[in-house]
């Protein structure tokens, strides 16, 4: 909680600009002339610097020990210990020290002791209360960023696994696809093999970074697309529209692609009911819909985890702007995802 925005350096600044107030309400008095500074008494000086002495015993020593956990007890403990220190230094320093170097004293001699212990109560409790609530200030600020710096790795933490996720999973089916060309002996899987490598390039170097360039998730897609392609006697079943204003728009990595999978994996794959693509874009609007037939007999045995996983890291890359819109209807799948990406 030391290593946040407000550093070391600010917290000792934000002291010099409390003392500097705290200053301008101490010493300059309104005079004949304006505003002057006054002239302090021995006593007053005395009193300022045991002010000071208290403020941060109570910020350094007490208001730490009290929040680590906060305990009232600790708390009122801490308090009758600075009370009892700055009652003991102030009858030192003005009773005995005064007295001793120039012969004055702040209070009489027989001065009751309930009256001195109920004065120092007053004049304690000032320096008490301003170094709790500046400290206190502090410490919210600094909980604040904590929490905030949390929250973040927390997510970055979960990016990081779903990612983790994606890469395993396409690898699993893609090499499915491809034993299975390599059993039959197909003339298609040393290409299927050189496609999966190019793929991979990809999913290695791109899937790392937080944005890149929707042309590269495109050119992903329409590679997994030809893989699929490889491994089907039929050709030309995915029909991908592109309407881009801008090929330099970013977007997290794999957020289109796994809706594009989905529907290859599920879909019946033909010529006459086509996997239908539909990418439009605009300066900060995302517009992609995903459309196949169902292929009631291809299920996948260990579960999708590919829209699952696509859904949270839409929660944490736009939460709030963007819409997933799932529809089985007729024998048919659809999936159109909106996103705004200001």
């Amino acid at each position: 909680m030391k290593h946040g925005s407000l550093s070391r350096k600010k917290e000792f600044a934000i002291h010099i600009v409390f003392w500097l107030i705290w200053s301008y309400y101490g010493f300059l008095v309104i005079g004949e002339h304006g505003l002057q500074i006054g002239s302090p008494s021995l006593f007053i000086i005395t009193g300022y610097i045991l002010y000071f002495v208290l403020f941060y015993c109570n910020y350094l020593w007490v208001l730490p020990r009290v929040f680590q956990p906060f305990k009232w007890q600790k708390a009122l403990l801490g308090f009758l210990l600075l009370f009892v220190l700055f009652s003991g230094l102030r009858y030192l320093t003005e009773q005995v020290i005064t007295v001793y170097l120039f012969g004055l004293r702040n209070y009489p001699p027989g001065t009751n002791i309930g009256y001195y212990l109920y004065d120092n109560l007053y004049y304690s409790s000032q320096p008490l209360i301003l170094s709790s609530v500046l400290w206190s200030v502090i410490y919210l600020i600094r909980t604040l960023e904590y929490n905030a710096f949390i929250i973040e790795e927390n997510k970055n933490t979960e990016i990081k696994f779903l990612k983790a996720q994606i890469n395993p999973h396409f690898v699993f089916n893609t090499l499915n696809n491809i034993y299975s060309m390599v059993y039959f002996k197909s003339e298609k899987s040393l290409p299927a093999i050189e496609k999966l490598s190019e793929i991979m390039r990809f999913t290695t170097y791109e899937s790392q970074r937080e944005r890149i360039k929707i042309a590269d998730e495109i050119n992903y897609i329409k590679a997994y697309i030809e893989l699929e392609q490889l491994r089907h006697e039929e050709t030309d079943f995915v029909d991908f529209s592109l309407a881009m204003e801008s090929e330099f728009l970013e977007i997290p990595p794999y957020i289109l692609s796994p809706l594009v999978e989905n529907a290859l994996k599920h879909g019946i794959v033909s010529k006459a009911s086509p996997v239908t693509i539909v990418l439009q874009t605009e300066p900060h609007r995302l517009h992609f819909k995903v459309e196949n037939e169902i292929g009631y007999q291809k299920k996948d045995k260990l579960g999708g985890i590919g829209l699952n996983n696509l859904e949270r890291r839409l929660d944490i890359y736009f939460p709030g702007k963007h819409d997933l819109f799932l529809k089985t209807e007729n024998g048919r799948f659809t999936a159109i995802l909106t996103i705004e990406l200001k």
